[in-house]
Order: C-alpha cells, then sequence, then structure tokens
C-alpha cells in the first residue's frame, strides 16, 4: 500500500479514536488526560527504543548520548504536563487546534511558497515562509476557537495562538534534529504514514509544557 492510502487509513483511525474520547469525557470519565498520557509514554519509550537501536558509533560520536538523555529527560517533562494539562479539556482542543492549523499552514505554504530554508542542518524542508504561515494559521485557530466558544474576540488568544504555534515548530524542529543524529526517518511505525508518536505529537514537546507552566 502507498503512503497516501497509509496516512488517509490512520487519519480516520485517528478521527474515530478522538470521537470516541469525546464520547468517554461525555460520560464523566477522564479519557482526555489518559489519551494525552498513553502519547507522552508512548514518546518515550520511542525514544528509548530509538537510543537502544542506534549503532554504538552514532551513540558514542561527540556528546551524542548527553543529546539523547537530556531529550529523554524533556519528554518525561512532557508526559507529566499531559498528565495535569489532561484534565482541563478546553485547553487541550485549543493547543490540538492550533498545533494542527500550524502544522497544515506550515506545509501547504512552505511548499507553495518555498524561499530560504530556516536550518537545513536540522530539518532541510522548513522554510521562514512555512513558519511564518504557520504562526498566521495557527493564531487563526486560537481566536476562531474564542469566537466560536463564546462570540467574543479574545486578546489574550492572539498571544496563546503565536506562542504554542512557534513552540510547535521548534518541537517539530528538534524531533528532526534528534532523528538526524540518530540517523533516523521516523521514530517508530505506530501510525502508519505518519511514523510514531514523537513523529505525529512533537508540537506538545514545547507547547504542552508551558500551558502546564502557565496553570500552575
Amino acid at each position: 500500500m502507498s503512503e497516501t492510502p497509509k496516512r488517509i487509513i490512520t487519519g480516520l483511525v485517528m478521527t474515530a479514536i478522538l470521537c470516541i474520547i469525546a464520547l468517554l469525557e461525555h460520560y464523566g470519565f477522564h479519557a482526555t488526560r489518559w489519551a494525552a498520557v498513553i502519547v507522552a509514554t508512548g514518546m518515550i519509550a520511542e525514544m528509548v527504543l530509538a537510543i537502544k537501536r542506534a549503532p554504538s558509533n552514532i551513540r558514542g560520536a561527540g556528546n551524542n548520548m548527553l543529546i539523547f538523555t537530556v531529550f529523554l529527560g524533556w519528554l518525561v517533562v512532557v508526559l507529566a504536563s499531559a498528565y495535569f494539562v489532561g484534565l482541563r479539556q478546553w485547553v487541550m482542543l485549543l493547543l490540538l487546534m492550533i498545533i494542527c492549523a500550524a502544522d497544515i499552514g506550515a506545509w501547504l505554504f512552505g511548499n507553495l511558497l518555498g524561499g530560504d530554508k530556516m536550518w537545513e542542518r536540522m530539518s532541510p524542508h522548513k522554510t521562514w515562509a512555512g513558519q511564518i504561515a504557520g504562526v498566521i494559521c495557527g493564531t487563526g485557530a486560537s481566536v476562531l476557537y474564542g469566537l466560536l466558544g463564546t462570540d467574543t474576540f479574545l486578546p489574550q488568544l492572539l498571544w496563546i495562538g503565536i506562542s504554542v504555534s512557534l513552540l510547535s515548530q521548534y518541537g517539530d524542529l528538534t524531533s528532526s534534529w534528534i532523528k538526524r543524529r540518530l540517523k533516523l526517518k521516523d521514530f517508530g511505525n505506530i501510525m502508519p504514514g505518519h511514523g510514531g508518536f514523537i513523529d505525529r505529537f512533537d508540537g506538545w514537546i514545547y507547547a504542552l509544557p508551558l500551558i502546564w507552566f502557565i496553570m500552575m
């Protein structure tokens, strides 16, 4: 099966899972929290396995092992953030909307507009045009969330949209950089066509801990 059908099928499965989570939340289960915890735990497990299967010459090169260990430790912070932020369903929904909009905007307009690369050594396909478009789309999604929920323009959602959009893209860059050091294309294949948990949820890496910090 080619990549496109795999991505479509995986996307439909993920949509079905989101619907089940929403249904469970309706009946009083903390499904959002535990779904977020499962994802974050999967990210940690993928990183551990990636380090284990990396050739010894890669693990021992330069300061790679220190970098991998620090990244793994940060994923534990992401797990703690998922546990605490997961109780606020509306916050997780807002985060999801912003990150998805930023990802789609960066990918779409980055391909359409092209232009200068951001950090080609870290991620060869990311462009400045894509980043700017991603921030605009993510911020638009944040403002739209407020309008749909309250019929009111909430200025603070502008700053939340900008911050989360930027952090989600830098999470993407960080995971790409780690993959290049590990010599991997994807962290895993649990989601065919999308890669693993880290590949799909790398927007959480910095954005989720930020939200947790704000809520503390």
